[in-house]
């Protein structure tokens, strides 16, 4: 059996008027993620690590952020097609380990929800997905309310 470890970080502006989009679930908020797709940080950090564990680069190689087709895209569909990458190359995905980063708002109640849905989409059970939320104590752009950030660990096998 072949094991290989990915790493995934991402990270959106926050601003009024966007949809806040974590883990596939919109999170009510007066101030969504700024970004091509719907600026889900945290599945932009699971691809990430998931394409860079099976060494497809990384998102925005195979989601260019200048493809039209792909503005305003559901990123539970690019999700999809990563899946569908690492099928290709014969994996599958042990486990995800992943923090978001965001003073506010908090997010806790929505994590069950957010395992589901990515246990779904990535054909993995719930207990082998683990979605943490921190704040940074106020420091940095995500302790201001500017942004959010996500860090994503992933285990892949064939």
């Amino acid at each position: 059996m072949k094991f290989k470890v990915g790493y995934g970080y991402d990270v959106h502006r926050l601003d009024a008027g966007c949809k806040l989009m974590i883990g596939g679930i919109e999170i009510p908020f007066k101030k969504g993620s700024v970004g091509h797709s719907d600026g889900d940080v945290l599945i932009h950090a699971i691809m990430d690590a998931l394409l860079g564990a099976a060494g497809l680069r990384d998102i925005g190689y195979q989601f260019p952020d200048n493809d039209p087709s792909l503005k305003g895209i559901d990123s539970k569909i690019l999700l999809e097609k990563t899946m569908a990458l690492i099928k290709e190359k014969g994996f599958s995905i042990g486990n995800i380990d992943a923090t978001v980063a965001l003073e506010a708002p908090k997010i806790n109640y929505a994590v069950p929800q957010m395992q589901q849905i990515l246990a779904n989409i990535l054909d993995m059970s719930v207990e082998d997905i683990s979605i943490k939320a921190t704040t940074t104590e106020k420091l940095g752009f995500v302790g201001q309310g500017e942004g959010i950030a996500a860090h994503a660990v992933v285990l892949i096998f064939k």
